[in-house]
């Protein structure tokens, strides 16, 4: 395997290049790979050059323009911040008959290919549940050290595939006038998640009208006792409401200064995702071996993090299976 520490400063000075190697090093599932990406993690945390970036989750139901909004979002929030930079991850969903993506929301978001301040990057969903693939997550702990702002576009989803609260710093539900009345709001379990909602396309004035009431009326049920939700009307063919939904990134954005609770919350969505990827590959009885080996949290401090945790368990399984092995074979000498 390559040395991919080299491509590092290529990929802080955001040479496109030198980020896809990067990403194919984070979306690689074998196991000699997870610790070219610890080797490559700690590099970056080192190295005084982390921008440590905002993470946005932007989900909705197909059709509600969210490739079209995201692409506007970032090419305004780049102009208006000249020491920025911005980086989309759009999931696409993948085909349960051939297992293939078009990627198109790559269509719709359009950069401009000489401004390295934007990065996209597309990932087939690979038929999993919750809006993201299975290795969304993997690629964000690259991204985290590359740009200030990273937009997650999740595939269109329904009522209650909710992963992305696991993953953002800050959530946006996309709606489209019409979309529901609301009993049909109150129906669905994701509007408990987000932290904005946006109704886009609302140059429809009169339908955006009746389901911004609907949804705000839903939402004192849904969510009583917190303060009120932000909800943005918005339209990324006439720009309506976008200033305002900038104004509110601005804003995030300032309230991010402290690099030690920066980490501190990436490390919670890792030993989150760390759980997961043990069900995922291993099941219950990697969850069992998992809870013998100290725990998410004690696990991957002892080993380093993550990938370090990645290969550990990996080793643990190969050894039980060599034990396990040597016991069949000692049982079928006897017989």
């Amino acid at each position: 395997m390559p040395d991919f520490n080299e491509l590092i400063p290529a990929a802080f000075q955001r040479q496109k290049f030198a980020i896809a190697r990067l990403i194919s090093l984070f979306e690689d599932p074998r196991p000699e790979a997870a610790l070219q990406r610890k080797k490559v993690l700690d590099s970056m945390q080192s190295s005084g050059q982390s921008r440590r970036g905002l993470f946005l989750g932007f989900t909705g139901t197909p059709g509600a323009g969210k490739s079209t909004l995201v692409g506007e979002l970032a090419n305004r929030f780049i102009s208006d911040a000249p020491d920025k930079c911005l980086a989309v991850l759009a999931v696409d969903p993948s085909s349960h008959v051939s297992g293939g993506s078009i990627l198109g929301d790559r269509t719709r978001v359009r950069f401009s290919h000489g401004d390295d301040r934007l990065y996209f990057r597309s990932q087939a969903s690979d038929q999993e549940l919750g809006g993201i693939s299975r290795t969304t997550f993997s690629v964000l702990r690259l991204l985290y050290h590359l740009f200030d702002v990273i937009i997650v576009e999740t595939v269109g989803i329904g009522q209650s595939e909710i992963e992305i609260q696991q993953t953002a710093d800050r959530v946006f539900l996309l709606l489209q006038p019409m979309a529901g009345d609301q009993i049909q709001f109150m129906k669905a379990g994701i509007m408990e998640i987000p932290d904005c909602f946006i109704i886009n396309k609302s140059d429809e004035k009169e339908a955006a009208e009746r389901t911004f009431h609907a949804l705000r009326a839903s939402l004192q049920l849904i969510r009583p006792g917190e303060a009120r939700v932000p909800i943005f009307r918005t339209s990324a063919i006439t720009g309506m409401g976008l200033a305002d939904l900038l104004d509110y990134l601005k804003n995030l954005m300032d309230g991010r200064d402290d690099p030690v609770s920066l980490d501190a919350s990436l490390y919670r969505r890792e030993v989150y995702y760390f759980e997961k990827w043990v069900k995922d590959e291993l099941g219950r009885s990697g969850l069992r071996m998992l809870s013998d080996l100290g725990g998410s949290r004690d696990l991957m401090d002892r080993a380093g993090g993550f990938d370090g945790a990645q290969k550990a368990i990996l080793e643990a399984v190969q050894h039980s299976l060599t034990r396990l092995e040597s016991q069949v074979d000692s049982l079928l000498e006897k017989s």
